[in-house]
């Protein structure tokens, strides 16, 4: 061989991540099939309003989902992938919920389809043969899938290792009725859309909400007031605008929904807030936390995965060694840090910190086969309640 100069290129240097996958959202919607083109109980992945629009849905054909999809796309834009499941409008959110009901036509259907990708599931348009009373301000069916969503999302975390969100429609809104209190209830991974785009509907406009959520970075609030107003150019709480719905808001607010709202001073309308359903003590009783805590799960288990079954260097006393030990220390901070840290997405220290991984030296690896890891992650504040000392700047003699 002759003499030569041999220059390799280095690749994965960089710890470049790929295209996040944090706002996709799968949408269970009532709907009607369309030929072959759109047939219901099977998940179709769109970008657009053009990609929708070649499943033949119309307006005509499909109002419900129609206006969901629509909203989304005004909201998010063209280019954000939603996943679309459509279902027999009359199944109730109940049984959609039921994270049992492995069938097609059920939720845990669309979740294990998309193989952990999905980040939340949006439940709307169904259970509309229902003619039962909204003793407590909305259908029953949206009080029943409460605990069977909180379930199912659960489920999704602990089998799958796929944590999941889910919003469900605030369906068949009376403000006549008591709405039933959620700020006393314990679904940390479910949040409830009051309020919708047309007047004294059945729905909410889910589909601005999931928009918002798609295009937002885990730690951004959707009520977020930088970010700009909410596309609709009407919203309405029942038969009321929301400009004239003041009061209903801050009720429905305090008792633990999403709705939505307007400040004096700026035109438009925002989200008041991302509560979930849950009391406010709960450290996930906001989206914001629920979506940032469910990214360093994710992030943190696919780290440790490379440490399931390795061999492990351990001490005379079957305690792990402790380059072992600091070396998976750093290997989950670092990836946290790169992913989350580093794009903003955590409150981080002077050095670039936004997380804290430890494990305890004195563990008994070898005698238990299990390691206890603690990691923690610096969320950002929210400034809620902004109170103002307002007075004359002046000099008394």
């Amino acid at each position: 061989m002759l003499p030569r100069i041999k220059i390799q290129f280095l690749n994965g240097q960089l710890g470049t991540v790929g295209e996040s996958a944090d706002g996709l959202l799968g949408l269970i919607c009532g709907a009607v099939a369309v030929a072959a083109t759109f047939v219901l109980n099977k998940a179709y992945t769109i970008t657009s309003m053009d990609d929708f629009a070649e499943l033949g849905i119309t307006e005509e054909n499909n109002a419900t989902i129609y206006k969901v999809v629509k909203e989304f796309y005004d909201e998010a834009g063209a280019g954000t992938k939603l996943v679309i499941y459509g279902v027999a409008p009359a199944t109730t959110m109940t049984n959609i919920c039921d994270y049992t009901k492995t069938a097609a036509g059920f939720a845990r259907d669309l979740i294990t389809s998309q193989n952990g990708k999905l980040r939340g599931v949006v439940v709307a348009g169904v259970n509309t043969a229902s003619s039962a009373a909204s003793t407590n301000g909305l259908d029953p069916d949206v009080f029943t899938a409460l605990p069977k969503a909180q379930q199912l999302a659960e489920w999704a975390t602990t089998e799958l290792y796929a944590p999941i969100f889910i919003v469900l429609e605030g369906r068949k809104y009376d403000a006549s009725k008591e709405l039933k209190d959620l700020s006393e209830e314990e679904y940390n991974r479910v949040a409830v859309l009051i309020g919708d785009t047309e007047t004294e509907s059945d729905g909410a406009c889910v589909g601005t909400l999931a928009g918002r959520i798609a295009v937002s970075p885990v730690q951004r609030n959707v009520g977020r007031v930088k970010s700009g107003s909410l596309h609709p150019t009407e919203m309405y709480i029942g038969a009321k605008k929301v400009e004239e719905a003041g009061s209903v808001i801050t009720s429905i607010y305090d008792k633990g929904y999403i709705v939505p709202r307007q400040y004096v001073g700026k035109s438009g309308y925002f989200l008041a807030d991302d509560q979930m359903a849950c009391v406010i003590t709960d450290d996930y009783a906001h989206l914001t936390y629920r979506r940032t805590i469910d990214k360093a799960y994710r992030i943190a288990y696919l780290t440790l995965l490379d440490m399931l079954l390795d061999e492990l260097e351990v001490n005379e006393d079957g305690t792990l060694e402790t380059a072992v030990i600091k070396d998976c220390q750093q290997s989950v901070e670092d990836a946290i840090n790169r992913q989350m840290t580093a794009n903003g997405e955590l409150s981080s220290t002077d050095d670039g910190e936004g997380c804290k991984c430890y494990i305890d030296e004195k563990q008994n690896v070898l005698a238990t086969s299990k390691i206890l890891v603690t990691l923690k992650v610096r969320p950002y504040g929210y400034g809620r309640y902004i109170d103002v000392n307002l007075g004359f700047l002046v000099t008394n003699s």
